[in-house]
C-alpha cells in the first residue's frame, strides 16, 4: 500500500556531533535506519519480480542516454541486495559512484547522499563493519558541507524516480517526493519531468478520459517538454496524453518529432507504437514495435504490445466482415489463421517473460476464448485468479473479464452473476466496475421482462442499489422479490440488513 512521508522522511537525516567512534553491530544497525537511501524507503518486492525489474534496469542502463544513469546503478543495486547478492550490489554502487563523479564535476556532493546510504548499507550485510562506519560518516560529512540543510531535493527526487520505477502501487508517494523536490528547486528539469510523468501515469492508472480542464498532466507535460526539448520519451507521453483527449492530430507532430530523435530507444518506440495503434494506424505501429523488439528480443512489455497489435487486426477484420460472414466465410482464410496465430504466439511469450502481469494474462484468456479454446481460456483465467498479492484493480479487471467469459462462452449466466458482482463490491471507481454494473441491470432486466415475477431479477438489482449505497431503492427491490420468493433467506438478511442501516 501507498505510504505517507513521514516527519523523519521530512527531516532527512541531518548531521551528528563528531566523527564517529567505532560503533558495536546493534548500534551501527541503528544509524543505518536513519539514512535515506533504497533500504530505508520500503520499496518491498516480491520474489518473482525481481528478475523483471533487474531485466528492465539492465535494458535502461543500455539503452538511456542521461546523466542521471547513476540513479538506476543504485536501484540495481538494491536489486542485487533482494537477491542476497551483496558482491554484485557493490559493483554497481562503484558504477553509480563513478557516473555521479563523471557528470558531476563542479557540483556539491549531496548528489552522493544515496549512493553513500545504500554502500553503508551493503556493507554491513557483508559483515565489513568498518566499512559501513566510513560511509555512514561520509553521509555526515555532506550534511556537514551543506550546513545541516534538513531537505536536499536529490534525495527527495531520487526517491521519487525510484518509487516511480518500481510499481505502481508507489505512485501517489512518488508524487508526493517529486512535489517536494520542486518545492526545493522548482525550475530543475529532471524533477519537472518526473513530475509530469507520475502524473500522467496516475491519472491512466485510474482508467480515465476526462476533460482538459481535469486533466493535470496535460500542462505539466507540456511544461516539461519545454525543459527538456531533447526529451524524446516525455514528448511522447505528451502526444499520448493529447490522443487521450481526442486531440490525436495535435499529438502527431510530438512523435514524429520524438522518433527522428530518437529512432533506435525501445523505451520511445512502444509509446510512439501505442499511439499508432490507437490512431488505427497498426501497420505503423507492429513496424515501430518490430525495431524495438529486434533491440530487447526479451522483452514481455513489447510482446504484448505486438501481440495487441495483431488482435487489433484480428477484430478489425471481423468488423468489416460482419459477425455471420466472419464466422461462416473467413475465420478459416489463412489471413484470418494467421493474425489469431500471431496474437497467441506473442501473448503467449509475453506470458514466459512477464510470469506476473496480470493484464498480459486476461488478454491471453480472452483470446483462447475468441478461438474456442475454452479449457485453455478458463485454465489462464484460474491461473491470474490464485495469484495472492492482486491490487483492486487488476481483481475488478479479472473478475470482469471471467464473468464475461462465463456468461458468452461457457453460457451459464449464474457463475457470471457471481463474478460480475465480486468486481462491483470492489469499489474502486474505474470502468471495469461500472460495466459489471451495466451487466447485472441487463440481466435484472432481462429476468423481469421475461416473467415480471421473477424474484431474482428484482433481487439483482437491490444488490446494485445497496452496493452503490442507494438504500432506500434496495429495499424496494428486495421487498418486491420476497414478494415472489417469500422465503428466501438471502433477500430477507439483505432486506433486514439494509432497514437497520436507515
Amino acid at each position: 500500500m501507498a505510504q505517507d512521508i513521514t516527519d523523519d522522511d521530512q527531516r532527512l537525516w541531518g548531521p551528528c556531533s563528531g566523527m564517529l567512534s567505532k560503533l558495536p553491530k546493534g548500534a551501527l544497525k541503528m544509524r543505518l535506519l536513519q539514512l535515506k537511501c533504497h533500504f530505508t524507503w520500503k520499496l518491498l518486492l516480491k520474489n518473482k519480480e525481481l528478475d523483471e525489474l533487474e531485466d528492465k534496469f539492465s535494458n535502461q542502463l543500455t539503452f538511456l542516454v542521461t546523466k542521471n544513469k547513476y540513479m538506476v546503478y543504485n536501484l540495481l543495486a538494491y536489486v542485487m541486495y533482494l537477491r542476497r547478492n551483496y558482491t554484485q550490489a557493490k559493483d554497481n554502487l562503484e558504477k553509480a559512484e563513478e557516473m555521479i563523479k563523471e557528470n558531476n564535476p563542479d557540483g556539491t556532493d549531496q548528489k552522493y547522499l544515496v549512493t553513500y546510504g545504500d554502500y553503508a548499507w551493503v556493507f554491513y550485510n557483508l559483515n565489513r563493519y568498518e566499512d559501513c562506519q566510513q560511509y555512514i560518516e561520509k553521509v555526515e560529512e555532506i550534511y556537514k558541507e551543506l550546513k545541516g540543510a534538513p531537505d536536499i531535493a536529490d534525495i527527495y527526487g531520487e526517491k521519487a524516480w525510484s518509487l516511480l520505477q518500481f510499481s505502481g502501487q508507489y505512485y501517489e508517494d512518488a508524487k508526493q517526493c517529486f512535489e517536494k523536490a520542486l518545492e526545493l528547486e522548482p525550475e530543475e528539469p529532471e524533477w519537472i519531468t518526473g513530475y509530469a510523468t507520475v502524473v500522467y501515469r496516475l491519472e491512466g492508472f485510474w482508467g480515465g478520459n476526462f476533460p482538459a480542464s481535469e486533466c493535470k498532466s496535460l500542462d505539466l507535460l507540456k511544461r516539461a517538454v519545454e525543459k527538456n526539448p531533447n526529451d524524446a520519451v516525455v514528448k511522447a507521453l505528451l502526444a499520448l496524453k493529447l490522443q487521450d483527449l481526442d486531440r490525436t492530430d495535435e499529438g502527431r507532430p510530438y512523435i514524429e518529432e520524438a522518433i527522428k530523435q530518437a529512432p533506435n530507444l525501445p523505451y520511445l518506440l512502444r509509446y510512439v507504437a501505442k499511439f499508432y495503434r490507437r490512431a488505427a494506424m497498426v501497420d505503423e505501429a507492429l513496424h515501430v514495435l518490430k525495431t524495438a523488439v529486434d533491440l530487447i528480443p526479451n522483452s514481455g512489455f513489447l510482446h504484448h504490445q505486438i501481440g495487441l497489435c495483431y488482435r487489433q487486426k484480428y477484430l478489425m477484420c471481423k468488423k468489416q466482415f460482419g459477425n455471420w460472414n466472419f464466422y461462416n466465410k473467413y475465420k478459416d482464410s489463412e489471413e484470418v489463421k494467421d493474425l489469431i496465430q500471431n496474437t497467441l504466439f506473442h501473448f503467449e511469450k509475453t506470458m514466459e517473460v512477464k510470469k506476473t502481469f496480470v493484464y498480459g494474462f486476461i488478454d491471453l484468456a480472452n483470446m483462447y476464448s475468441e478461438t474456442n479454446e475454452y479449457q485453455k481460456a478458463d485454465d489462464t483465467f484460474r491461473t491470474v485468479m490464485a495469484f495472492t498479492d492482486l491490487e483492486d484493480d487488476e481483481k475488478q479487471q479479472v473478475f470482469y473479464n471471467y464473468g464475461r467469459f462465463k456468461e458468452y462462452h461457457m453460457k451459464s449466466e449464474s457463475q457470471a452473476i457471481d463474478y460480475y458482482k465480486k468486481c462491483m463490491q470492489i469499489t474502486l471507481p474505474i470502468r471495469d466496475r461500472e460495466r459489471c454494473e451495466e451487466s447485472l441491470k441487463r440481466i435484472s432486466s432481462k429476468k423481469i421482462r421475461n416473467n415480471i415475477h421473477d424474484a431474482e431479477g428484482f433481487a439483482l438489482l437491490g444488490f446494485v442499489h445497496k452496493t452503490n449505497g442507494e438504500r432506500n431503492e434496495a429495499i424496494d427491490c428486495y421487498e418486491e422479490a420476497l414478494k415472489y420468493d417469500p422465503y428466501n433467506e438471502e433477500y430477507v438478511s439483505e432486506l433486514s440488513e439494509l432497514k437497520l442501516m436507515i
